[in-house]
């Protein structure tokens, strides 16, 4: 099972396939629709999914030139693969602009900023959607909601994500059924039309506008942190739905999910997401609730078995409850049990007041 974008988009699925080894992530091709936001807003245009208005660009004073005719809030899209920092909501348009001269003269983002999409700021409350599909059907997974900005109340620079919950408050089987047939199986159908078939998880990211869904991107695998909030209520064996859809046989699989709620608060490095030290160690794993599930990110063993700071987002602390206060309660209650030096994390996990988290 691949998890990270990366190995995707560089086509490890292809070799497996290739050697006649079973594997559970989409093909190179396919996973252009994460890999590649224009490839992603090309197709969604062509098979009239619901999505952000906007235009794609190479040339950067033809991009300047349509920026400068935009309102703010615009949003600033590079094209490839950014490690979720690739996408700017910018406030003015001088913010705008300089985002643009960083990605496409400045290469702040490397390649993956030599191609851009600019689009429209869709206001709404966000959720992320994921179906487990073999190219052919698709089986809805649970939705989540995630929060990207570093600090509460969704202020400082967008990171790779502090935390998640499920389910969102705003979700209905009604609006689910929406979101399955006008984007999510359109999606996996227009690709399979374009000779690239889809097999595996495909996310999501939505903005709700007026009851309305609209994709603001998809991801070829399961996002993090949702994942960690997600797959927790799954009790269908996740070993047993793969296989089916590497076999080409979801259609033979009953997938059941709990009625359980999931809170999950990523506790970070300080200085994260920008630079950061690491090497510290991390004192009170042992200290929690039994029913406390702690997910290692960026974690290490040393030779002496300490485990030790290794990255950016540390781990993920996550509790579930029989709704979102109860889960919120049990999660905060114990992440301050858990310490190492610069640690930080977010106060507002699941502290809903409306259906946003930004």
């Amino acid at each position: 099972m691949v998890g990270p974008e990366g190995p995707l988009a560089a086509g490890i699925a292809d070799r497996f396939i290739a050697s006649g080894l079973a594997i559970f992530g989409a093909t190179r091709g396919a996973a252009e629709i994460e890999s590649s936001k224009v490839f992603a807003k090309t197709l969604m245009q062509r098979h009239a999914i619901p999505g952000a208005g906007g235009a794609a660009f190479s040339d950067y004073d033809r991009a300047r030139a349509y920026l400068r005719k935009q309102e703010p809030p615009i949003v600033i899209k590079a094209d490839g693969l950014a490690a979720g920092k690739g996408v700017t909501i910018a406030e003015s348009l001088a913010e705008a602009e300089t985002t643009l001269t960083n990605l496409m003269k400045a290469k702040s983002l490397g390649e993956a900023g030599s191609k851009v999409l600019i689009e429209e700021h869709l206001h709404g409350w966000e959720m992320s959607y994921f179906v487990f599909t073999d190219g052919q059907k698709l089986v809805p997974m649970v939705p989540a909601c995630d929060y990207k900005r570093i600090h509460d109340g969704n202020q400082g620079p967008n990171t790779g994500g502090m935390g998640s919950y499920s389910p969102p408050p705003g979700y209905t089987e009604a609006l689910g059924h929406v979101i399955e047939h006008t984007i999510m199986e359109p999606a996996i159908l227009a690709l399979a039309d374009a000779g690239r078939l889809y097999k595996g998880i495909l996310y999501g990211g939505l903005m709700i506008t007026n009851k309305v869904p609209k994709v603001i991107e998809f991801n070829a695998r399961l996002g993090d942190p949702e994942a960690q909030v997600v797959l927790p209520r799954l009790q269908t064996d996740l070993i047993d739905i793969m296989m089916a859809v590497v076999g080409n046989r979801l259609d033979t699989i009953d997938v059941g999910w709990s009625d359980r709620a999931c809170v999950g608060v990523v506790m970070a490095s300080g200085g994260y997401p920008g630079t950061y030290q690491t090497g510290f160690p991390v004192n009170g794993l042992d200290d929690v609730d039994k029913d406390i599930i702690i997910f290692h990110a960026g974690t290490r063993v040393n030779p002496e078995g300490q485990i030790l700071t290794c990255g950016g987002r540390v781990l993920t602390v996550v509790a579930t409850g029989q709704d979102l206060a109860e889960a919120r309660e049990k999660v905060y209650k114990n992440v301050p049990r858990i310490h190492f030096e610069g640690c930080q994390y977010r106060k507002d996990i699941a502290d809903i007041k409306e259906y946003s988290t930004g």
